[in-house]
């Protein structure tokens, strides 16, 4: 892996779990074994264009994954239960959602800087285009279909926000057999 991809990786693992002000370019370099010269070369505008990187990397990590669930199943029902139990194995085998959540980088730095809210708006309208478009498959009209991928987008992203701060996957286990029978 070369080290522009390293910096990446391990600075997003850190934002998920720590949060954009919670993690100093000290941390990220001593966890990156890196110098400051070395990430300034590969983000010459600091922290902020390495965390819109990180962004862009888990907008195609998680639309990737969604994209490829909601594929392998028929319905929007069946493909939402099976992206849920995927949250909820992960959960609780690593004991937190990393590769999901970023909910957090969202809430911190929303009204503070306008490119890494746009990283965010556009991460979230890919996931919402992909239930919208299983939605139109399923035979819902537009304005129905996007209405449930806001409604699903917002559950999902709100009950990973419960998984963590309560460390337990009971939010997400309700919101699996709760949600699907809300798409009809």
């Amino acid at each position: 892996m070369d080290t522009k991809s390293l910096i990446i990786e391990i600075a997003t693992t850190l934002f998920q779990k720590k949060g954009y002000i919670g993690v100093g370019l000290s941390e990220i370099l001593k966890a990156c074994n890196i110098s400051k010269g070395s990430l300034y070369h590969h983000f010459p505008n600091g922290k902020e264009e390495l965390l819109i990187a990180c962004l862009q990397t888990l907008e195609e990590t998680i639309t990737k994954d969604i994209d490829q669930i909601f594929k392998r199943y028929q319905t929007t029902k069946e493909a939402t239960k099976g992206m849920i139990e995927k949250l909820i194995v992960n959960f609780e085998t690593e004991g937190t959602i990393t590769g999901y959540t970023f909910s957090s980088i969202v809430s911190e730095m929303a009204s503070l800087s306008n490119p890494v809210r746009n990283a965010c708006a556009h991460l979230y309208q890919k996931i919402q285009g992909i239930y919208l478009n299983k939605l139109l498959a399923d035979g819902f009209s537009k304005e129905t279909a996007s209405s449930i991928a806001v409604m699903m987008t917002a559950t999902i992203e709100g009950g990973m926000m419960l998984c963590l701060t309560q460390k337990t996957s009971e939010p997400l286990k309700i919101i699996s057999e709760r949600l699907p029978n809300l798409i009809n």
